[in-house]
């Protein structure tokens, strides 16, 4: 028995699209897919959210200082002449930061192995770049979904069936997080 289904696909085209749908169950909770492709997803997402339950808590927070520039009341960086010369003028802030102990770097860095990043535009700003913004589905993972599932002892997701494709008659389902 086979460990894993070719899904009719060369090996790169087939870790590319099990990549993207992961990324977009774990972004949006839930993707209609064939029961194939379904199936190999979960194991991957279920591996992915185990991971992120059991590094959860694993992080010590530590206190920065970090120099950030100065702005006035526009949102704008207020600026000094210093021998000639317009300079930013900077404040020290101190912040609380989260420090990955070793084991949850290394999850997280497995996680960002699998997983696309994501950009998000809003809609009132569709199509300029300025707007966008970032989204950490590793963060996701482990501040939402490990607390989320904390109890639970797998089985992160679910697979209902919605019928068959008209095209081609494979069965359609919905992959989402339970």
């Amino acid at each position: 028995m086979a460990k894993y289904r070719k899904l009719g696909r060369t090996s790169d085209q087939r870790k590319a699209m099990l990549r993207s749908l992961v990324t977009s169950l774990i972004y949006n909770g839930k993707i209609v897919t064939t029961e194939a492709r379904a199936k190999e997803v979960q194991k991957i997402v279920d591996g992915l959210i185990a991971l992120g339950v059991k590094e959860k808590d694993n992080f010590e927070t530590v206190e920065v200082e970090a120099k950030v520039p100065m702005k006035d009341k526009d949102g704008k960086r207020v600026k000094e002449v210093v021998d000639g010369k317009k300079v930013t003028k900077y404040e020290t802030v101190k912040k609380q930061v989260k420090k990955d102990m070793p084991s949850r770097m290394n999850a997280r860095r497995k996680m960002i192995k699998v997983l696309y990043p994501v950009t998000e535009v809003p809609v009132a700003a569709a199509g300029k770049k300025k707007a966008t913004k970032e989204i950490d589905l590793v963060a996701k993972i482990f501040d939402e979904y490990g607390v989320k599932y904390a109890s639970r002892n797998g089985g992160y997701t679910r697979i209902v069936k919605i019928g068959q494709r008209k095209g081609d008659g494979a069965m359609q389902v919905v992959l989402e997080l339970v």
